[in-house]
């Protein structure tokens, strides 16, 4: 009988570490600075075969590319930045995410073009909606790693549109949309109903459907559902929230998955989602209170791990949510932020002023501090969103053996000039972030341990209770 054949390449042992970071929204230079915990935070990401984060910027130069209209940051980054993403270790990006489009279909293009320059792979966004939803692929010692990335919050128009033979695509977002449907009792749906006709909806609805619509556009009827400003109600006899995903575009993300199990060895799928639920969501009075996303991202990463993804990883409350095992692959729900340099835009269109009734001798601190009432409130004013990990997942013949949760700070509460750069996190403060993600791995049945000031998930120990 013959012996195996030994193994020709490295990639055949099957085994991987890959780290992962959250947000990146940069602004500023990162390979000047020297601290310790800055430069470990570095060596760390460069030690691993791979490191990912989320890209939420426009790559281009100031004076290129024209604004679209957003109530966001319009965030910037300047193609020579990327050197300095580079020496971070930042090696694969998600492009899917509700800023990539801020400066429109030249912003999708600029930012796909000064990545392919500089030889950091990306996927999430393109020329047209089969570039948008290709996987992107970077080569590591490990093996090759694909990415697919989508974005569930985003503008209608934001989205790429298909080819066709007589017609070009449109530049866009890969996105992922889904539906909410409000469950109310019997005597609030009565009431909708009543209000809909005395305000005259419901004879625009009818106008709408006897016009050049599509049934979807016109608010085509839906048995059991009340469609009262574009939100749909359902009686039943109490209050909820349910969410679902839109079928079509999860096939053709779960296409796209099974695409590159077939072109890769190891795949990751990225989804950028502000959408939370769960009770928290019915309760909580301020945005860090928000602890759950909605139920569509849940059964989405499920379905993402059973059709051969190795990894989810989500990002967009710029906060933490929990981690959960699923089948013996890691999800998690929100990675925090990474870089948070949102508040160092050195331009802002005019739009970001008029929001805030500054006019044209306003500065961008100017629109920074009215935005945040002078750091009372939003992200400036809760620690949750500067206070993050560095998820580093371990594989090894295949499965995943362990996670690590590095923690880092962003710099609460420090001038906006210095804030924003992560560092690997002194002992109480990241005592504090690895509590936070314990606390809300919890509900899925996640424990993270505790190794000198490194979270700890063993995803073999957890397998087998």
């Amino acid at each position: 009988m013959m012996s195996p054949a030994m193994p020709l390449y490295d990639s055949e042992s099957r085994n991987l570490r890959l780290a992962l970071c959250g947000d990146l929204m940069l602004t500023r230079r990162l390979a000047v600075y020297k601290e310790p915990r800055f430069l470990a935070l570095r060596d760390l990401l460069n030690g691993a075969d791979c490191a990912f984060a989320n890209f939420e910027s426009t790559i281009r130069r100031y004076g290129e590319c024209t604004p679209s209209l957003t109530q966001g940051t319009y965030m910037t980054t300047e193609p020579h930045l990327l050197e300095d993403v580079k020496w971070l270790g930042l090696k694969l990006v998600s492009c899917a995410n509700n800023h990539a489009y801020e400066y429109g279909e030249q912003g999708i293009m600029s930012t796909y073009r000064n990545l392919d320059a500089a030889g950091i792979a990306h996927a999430g966004s393109g020329a047209n909606l089969r570039e948008a939803l290709s996987p992107g692929y970077v080569e590591t010692p490990a093996g090759r790693i694909a990415l697919i990335a989508a974005v569930a919050t985003f503008q209608e128009f934001n989205r790429a549109t298909d080819q066709r033979p007589d017609a070009i695509g449109k530049p866009g977002i890969n996105a992922l949309g889904h539906q909410v449907v409000y469950d109310v009792d019997e005597q609030a749906f009565r009431e909708l109903r009543r209000m809909g006709e005395a305000l005259g909806l419901e004879a625009e609805k009818a106008r709408a459907r006897g016009w050049f619509y599509s049934a979807s556009e016109a608010g085509a009827a839906e048995e059991g559902i009340y469609t009262f400003y574009g939100k749909r109600y359902r009686q039943s006899d109490g209050f909820a929230v349910h969410t679902s995903v839109n079928k079509r575009d999860a096939e053709a993300q779960l296409r796209q998955i099974r695409e590159a199990k077939r072109e890769a060895d190891w795949v990751i799928v990225s989804l950028h989602s502000h959408e939370m639920g769960g009770e928290s969501f019915l309760k909580a009075t301020t945005r860090p209170g928000l602890v759950e996303p909605a139920q569509f991202v849940k059964d989405f990463a499920h379905a993402c791990i059973d059709e051969g993804a190795d990894v989810f990883a989500g990002h967009g409350p710029h906060s933490l949510l929990g981690a959960e095992l699923y089948k013996g692959k890691p999800i998690f729900y929100s990675l925090g932020d990474f870089v948070m340099q949102n508040e160092t835009v050195r331009h802002f269109p005019s739009h970001a002023y008029t929001r805030f009734g500054l006019d044209h001798e306003a500065t961008p601190a100017d629109f920074l501090d009215a935005r945040s009432d002078h750091d009372r409130k939003a992200h400036p004013a809760h620690p949750e969103y500067w206070e993050s990990v560095v998820a580093v997942c371990d594989f090894r013949d295949g499965e995943l053996d362990k996670v690590e949760l590095h923690p880092i700070d962003l710099g609460f509460g420090r001038p906006r000039p210095q804030r924003g750069r992560p560092l690997l996190a002194d002992p109480t403060v990241g005592d504090k972030i690895l509590n936070d993600m314990d606390r809300l791995s919890k509900p899925y049945g996640v424990e993270v341990e505790r190794d000198g000031g490194i979270g700890l998930i063993r995803a073999r120990v957890a397998a087998a209770v």
